[in-house]
């Protein structure tokens, strides 16, 4: 039975990239270093280790790859590494020398549980500048065999090989240094084969600007293989005769750096990352464009040959050591909160100046409670307008107060309705409401305090009716306030209810992401002093639908009660409909955001109550209710 807390219980699977320390042609001394980060990944419980170019040998030893003696050496340490790994989980890739059918190839050998699984040659040699491999090494493109003889073992050879682990299922693919520095990488064609995580062995030496050079070929081959890509380039130890090394070693996930290790270390590192194929597999089934490209591919890949190898997930907990969002809708970097709050918050401005445009309508009507959504949406109007060049008086504001409406959010609709300029107006749905209540029977009506649904929905549907009589009156657009969060959380009035507008910019926007919008807003300099102060009381008033008539103490209805916290709520939201995970990978990653205030980052301007721990039992509570309410 597989351990809930584990990594392996749940599509991730853990990688390694070593850059160990050198001694040129030391086969030795480079053997023992390999056998040390070894031992280190398989503590560490990686399943796949990477290591650089030539590892075993070293890159840097020029003529010294042609003689016999350290071609020997080579082929001996090989086998120890056979031999170590029998004892060892990972699948370790090292890189080699090796002599084949009088030709010497520049190879990465994969060996797992005392099996070389197959040898992998560079198929492009760098034969410019300060390179010169075409005087040592034969491309892999001119193999003339499929098999060769190493360490006893008859092995598969070539550059056509996928590895297909069983048991714990993944598959990877292993290219050579500037093999991804071409404008096809060989590992494009192995992704389309199904190839989910791609290795380089690298040297690539170290010049200024370099580094950000490998960090936009790795990051972009991943994004576009929809891989994961892992890199580990030579590093201490290599000969500084003619070229320096930075031990240049990191992991990428569809265009993200996982992590990257610290370069020009005087001493061998090791740097892992804990790699998420569901979220691989997904995107692949998603990207239609995906599958058609290797449908037109075809013919390189369907040239791969699968080597199936056992893998069986670690016994022991092997715990998740991935930075995992609190708020997937709102990044705990500073720097890209504010960006992507520029963008969406232009994108909904956009898309309803668009709308209005194209319906030659220049009135807009909104409905405005003090809340969030409608505050937001009144922004994003007001802002439409600007960019067309027409008055704020064209729109339309109504507050309507009904049974539970507090003297807060309806002295803070007034306000903030003054402050951006608009055509204000109220209407109380009281008198209307309690006589349609009245007309179908309603306990309300007859003085009881029954405050079921119809008497929620009653409210809703009123004040959506009145908006959209005001827009045929004033011949305008009524403009919708709803969010994502509510929608998938079912928290709206189907039919003639708050569901219901003719377009709605909150739409596709979560509940946790408009806080943030409203906040990047306010420090824009879009909005003057007072609006922002407005905004920022706003902010701070409970999220409440206020249809039910405050309690004992003046407690106000709270949605959160009702729905659950909608930082657990938008976090279920975006993992069920983003990428389609099943309930128990979003209850892991989940407990593994939320259940330690300490770890990881938060986003700006969250303290005080809101940053809190949510336990596995309060995890699961909340992702139940979320499901039935989604799905039902």
């Amino acid at each position: 039975m597989s351990d809930f807390f584990s990594l392996y219980s749940h599509e991730f699977v853990r990688v390694a990239c070593c850059v160990p320390r050198t001694k040129v042609a030391d086969t030795a001394y480079n053997l023992a270093e390999t056998l040390k980060l070894a031992a280190q990944g398989d503590k560490v419980r990686a399943a796949v280790m990477v290591f650089p170019e030539l590892g075993l040998s070293s890159y840097s030893i020029d003529d010294l790859l042609l003689q016999d003696a350290l071609l020997d050496e080579v082929e001996a340490s090989i086998a120890e590494v056979v031999a170590a790994s029998r004892k060892l989980f990972p699948v370790l890739i090292v890189g080699a020398p090796l002599r084949v059918a009088s030709r010497l190839y520049n190879c990465a050998v994969a060996i797992h549980r005392g099996r070389i699984l197959g040898v992998v040659p560079k198929i492009y040699l760098p034969n410019y500048r300060e390179f010169y491999e075409k005087r040592h090494f034969v491309s892999g493109a001119n193999v003339n065999r499929d098999e060769i003889e190493l360490a006893g073992q008859s092995v598969p050879f070539g550059n056509n090989l996928l590895f297909q682990a069983q048991g714990l299922a993944f598959s990877f693919h292993v290219e050579i240094c500037e093999d991804v520095w071409v404008p096809i990488p060989p590992s494009s064609h192995a992704a389309m084969a199904g190839a989910e995580v791609l290795v380089n062995l690298s040297a690539s030496n170290i010049t200024i600007g370099k580094a950000e050079a490998r960090r936009l070929l790795c990051g972009s081959q991943s994004m576009r293989a929809i891989a994961a890509y892992a890199y580990s380039a030579a590093g201490p130890g290599e000969s500084t005769t003619d070229l320096a090394w930075d031990g240049h070693a990191a992991v990428y996930e569809l265009g993200d750096q996982l992590v990257e290790s610290t370069r020009f270390e005087k001493d061998s590192t090791l740097v892992h990352a804990d790699v998420d194929l569901g979220r691989i597999r997904q995107e692949r089934l998603r990207y239609g464009g995906y599958a058609d490209c290797a449908q037109e591919e075809r013919e390189r890949v369907d040239r791969f040959r699968r080597i199936s190898f056992a893998f069986e997930p670690p016994k022991n907990k092997v715990a998740l050591e991935r930075a995992i969002e609190r708020f997937p809708y709102v990044p705990s970097d500073p720097a890209k909160l504010r960006d992507n709050c520029y963008e969406a918050y232009n994108i909904q401005v956009q898309g309803l100046a668009q709308r209005l445009q194209s319906s030659r309508t220049e009135n807009a009507i909104i409905g405005v409670s003090g809340g969030l959504d409608s505050t937001h949406a009144l922004i994003v109007t007001c802002r439409a307008m600007d960019r067309l060049g027409l008055s704020r008086k064209n729109i339309f504001a109504y507050t309507m107060p009904g049974f539970g409406t507090s003297d807060k959010t309806h002295k803070n609709a007034w306000r903030l309705m003054k402050a951006l300029g608009v055509t204000a107006d109220e209407i109380d749905i009281k008198p209307a409401a309690t006589q349609m209540l009245a007309d179908i029977g309603h306990p309300f009506a007859k003085g009881k305090k029954v405050y079921d649904v119809t008497f929620e929905n009653v409210q809703a549907g009123l004040r959506t009716d009145y908006l959209f009589r005001l827009a045929n009156q004033h011949r305008g657009l009524v403009v919708g306030t709803g969010d994502l969060s509510e929608l998938g959380l079912g928290w709206c009035t189907y039919g003639v209810g708050d569901h219901m507008s003719h377009y709605n910019p909150n739409g596709s926007v979560s509940k946790t992401l408009i806080q943030h919008l409203i906040r990047f807003v306010a420090a824009s300099g879009d909005v003057d002093e007072e609006t922002a102060g407005i905004l920022h009381d706003i902010l701070n008033t409970e999220i409440s639908p206020e249809l039910i008539p405050a309690g004992a103490g003046g407690a106000i209805q709270s949605t959160e009660q009702s729905v659950g916290p909608y930082a657990l709520q938008d976090f279920n939201l975006f993992y069920l409909t983003r990428l389609g995970y099943r309930p128990s990978k979003i209850a892991f990653l989940a407990w593994n955001a939320w259940h330690d205030v300490e770890k990881g980052a938060w986003p700006a301007n969250l303290d005080g109550a809101a940053r809190r721990a949510y336990s596995l039992a309060e995890i699961r509570h909340w992702l139940a209710l979320f499901l039935r309410r989604f799905f039902t």
